[in-house]
């Protein structure tokens, strides 16, 4: 039978985390942030607090990952907590909403940013970009397609990139003679407060924004079975990369607020077609400045929408091997060593999500249902200690039961308090979740395709 190839080592693994995660809500999401809270500090405090818990939820998974490192990520963790239902609908709601919906909005985003930089599109922008992301989708989806080793070179090169910028922006942004110390302290001079909300709604609200910009931390564990001496790589790549992009946002975001002050930034959310981070560094360094973030933002966008492309299909490939997913899906192409099959239905739903127009909701609705997700591993971290305490885990949380209680908490609240704040979003994501219901029935008595042995899992 043919088997997915073990090509990746350490450094791409800890690299990968970084490609998932940077992507286009650290230049954007500031705008709306700021015009929320109304302060500079709390925009930073949000930043920083959605990092820590992202990081937080990184060190539990390792936990996970270490022990369970097939392909698959949640799906696998899922099945041996709590059964086979509940793992599929995981893996259902990743096809349907989270993870199609993340291809869709990044290449969507590279697409607007694409054509705002070339002036392109005339009187049909909207068609014009659409085209665009539904080319980049397919792009990447035949890049995949080729090998994981072809497409993490790839973004490798991608996210070296990004580094460089990232340095570039930061020395330009606090040398500009506009910029000030006391933009990072003033608050909005006649901020209203939404009435509806209080000051935790207000944060939790602001902090989907945050969470947006940290989505895809997780997605490493989705290729364990391509990794080098997985038991050791994931655990260390989860860490070390969610770690590497909290200093890049707060960083990117200190400078945001030290350009322009809060005012300019909240009024820039209720403008269209601006970018914040492209208006703060044509502040800092005119026309040029603005064309090299904007490029930047092709780069972070497309690079994102690779890795988002390479990791998450795994799962597909994982429930069609256990016969919960149309069969096509557990091909391995004989070549490439690659879920062939998934990519490509991966990538021809993304592209359907690009066309309905729908995922600029589904964005907040993809981190609500992602975060049911991230607090259910958190909690069955808890429950396989005091359940199968001599399983042999090569990472053990630290702090532990701190850190994943703290998270499982944390989440818990983001899921509480997006239902009250936002109910359509989130009881329509959870509709959409509930549609696999019916699938499920269907395929439950369907016998696995294959099965991983152990041994193989320990190459490395």
């Amino acid at each position: 039978m043919v088997k997915l190839a073990r090509t990746l080592v350490l450094r791409s693994a800890i690299l990968l985390v970084v490609s998932g995660i940077v992507g286009s809500g650290v230049f954007k999401k500031v705008a709306p942030m700021a015009a929320e809270l109304g302060s500079p500090l709390l925009v930073l405090a949000c930043w920083i607090v959605a990092g820590l818990i992202s990081l937080a939820g990184a060190l539990t998974y390792a936990e996970m990952a270490g022990m369970f490192p097939q392909s698959g990520g949640e799906y696998v963790y899922f099945k041996k907590v709590y059964g086979r239902l509940f793992a599929f609908l995981y893996g259902w709601g990743a096809f349907t909403v989270m993870r199609t919906a993340t291809i869709a909005a990044l290449a969507y985003i590279f697409g607007q940013s694409l054509v705002t930089l070339t002036g392109a599109g005339g009187q049909s922008v909207e068609l014009t970009v659409k085209c665009i992301a539904t080319a980049l989708i397919a792009f990447l989806s035949w890049v995949n397609y080729r090998g994981v080793s072809f497409a993490e070179g790839l973004s490798r090169i991608l996210i070296y990139l990004t580094f460089g910028a990232v340095a570039i922006i930061a020395v330009l942004g606090f040398q500009a003679q506009s910029g000030s110390v006391s933009n990072l302290t003033q608050p909005v001079q006649e901020h209203v407060a939404n009435p509806q909300r209080s000051l935790l709604g207000s944060l939790v609200v602001a902090s989907l924004g945050a969470f947006w910009g940290y989505e895809g931390w997780n997605q490493i564990g989705y290729i364990g079975e391509e990794i080098k001496n997985p038991q050791r790589s994931l655990p260390i790549a989860l860490g070390v990369g969610t770690s590497i992009v909290i200093g890049i946002y707060v960083l990117l975001n200190a400078v945001y607020l030290y350009v322009l002050p809060i005012d300019a930034l909240a009024h820039l959310a209720s403008t269209p077609g601006k970018i914040a981070a492209v208006e703060v560094v044509r502040q800092a360094a005119g026309w040029a400045g603005a064309t090299f973030i904007s490029v930047l933002i092709l780069v972070t966008t497309s690079n994102s929408t690779n890795a988002s492309i390479l990791m998450p299909a795994r799962i597909f490939y994982a429930m069609a091997s256990d016969g919960l997913f149309f069969k096509s899906v557990a091909i391995i192409h004989p070549r490439h060593k690659t879920p062939s099959v998934a990519i490509l239905l991966q990538g021809l739903w993304s592209g359907v999500l690009v066309w309905s127009g729908s995922f600029d909701q589904l964005t907040d609705m993809l981190v609500f249902a992602s975060f049911i997700f991230y607090g259910a591993t958190a909690l069955g971290v808890i429950l396989l200690r005091f359940r199968q305490p001599e399983l042999h885990r090569p990472y053990r949380v630290i702090a532990y039961p701190i850190v994943p209680a703290f998270f499982c908490c944390c989440c818990a609240l983001l899921v509480v308090m997006t239902l009250i704040n936002q109910p359509h979003e989130a009881l329509t994501g959870l509709g959409l979740i509930a549609t696999g219901l019916p699938f499920y029935w269907f395929w439950r008595k369907r016998p696995a395709i294959s099965h991983i042995d152990d041994a193989v899992l320990n190459e490395k």
